[in-house]
């Protein structure tokens, strides 16, 4: 009965998850299929790599045919976000037995701003409701991943700009945090550092400086209140 009321209820806070994984997705597959990749590659990209951005770039690396260490290392530096996401939710994900290692390499943004919003007393219930979250999410995206690769063989036109479509869903998620939040100040001290680390290290190199330094920063301040 638990298991049942878990399964319902993650599939409800999903749902958001669903509207935007499909047809991001499908924007995904159908840019696969125009680079000449098959329907399946999109599956399998999917199902062994599943991180949105860095599937965007992916892309262009295989077609271009770039060596597996550009690609080993794009790989790290643009999901590196992830790693943070996880390390929040570290005690949970221990406590989880085998299923750690799966909510580790399947946490992304969206997973992780619904697994922030939920307030379920039972810890039980809680940690059952953030695994299937991330299972339905990752089958959200296997999902419209083959929509897309099969709608780029059969749509003949091309789709020009639908990458874009990555990013009006991290401004979407941005501005849900923002409205939610109680307090502004980690996101305005992100878009800071953000900005200057964009300035200094380069549109291609300053996420994981932006990363390390933003989180930083959060530490020191988050351990500067409890001391007070």
């Amino acid at each position: 009965m638990i298991q049942k009321k878990a399964l319902k209820t993650a599939f409800i806070k999903s749902i958001p998850i669903l509207c935007s994984y499909i047809f991001v997705g499908i924007a995904y597959g159908i840019m696969m299929e125009n680079a000449g990749f098959a329907w399946y590659y999109s599956l399998l990209a999917s199902f062994g790599v599943y991180t949105g951005a860095f599937q965007f770039v992916l892309i262009t690396l295989m077609s271009s045919g770039a060596s597996m260490v550009t690609i080993a290392l794009t790989a790290l530096l643009m999901s590196s976000r992830q790693t943070f996401y996880s390390i929040t939710f570290l005690k949970d994900f221990k406590s989880m037995g085998k299923r750690m290692p799966y909510m580790v390499l399947t946490m992304s943004d969206e997973t992780y701003a619904v697994n922030c919003s939920l307030e379920i007393d039972d810890d039980k219930e809680r940690k059952d409701i953030m695994f299937w979250v991330a299972m339905f999410s990752r089958i959200y995206w296997m999902a419209g991943s083959v929509i897309g690769g099969v709608l780029g063989q059969l749509i003949p036109f091309e789709f020009e700009g639908i990458d874009f479509c990555m990013t009006a869903l991290f401004v979407i998620i941005f501005i849900d945090q923002w409205e939610n939040a109680d307090r502004h100040t980690p996101a305005l001290l992100g878009i800071a550092v953000g900005i200057i680390c964009l300035v200094i290290f380069g549109q291609g190199s300053f996420m994981l400086p932006a990363l390390l330094i933003a989180s930083a920063i959060l530490i020191m301040m988050q351990r500067k209140e409890q001391t007070e």
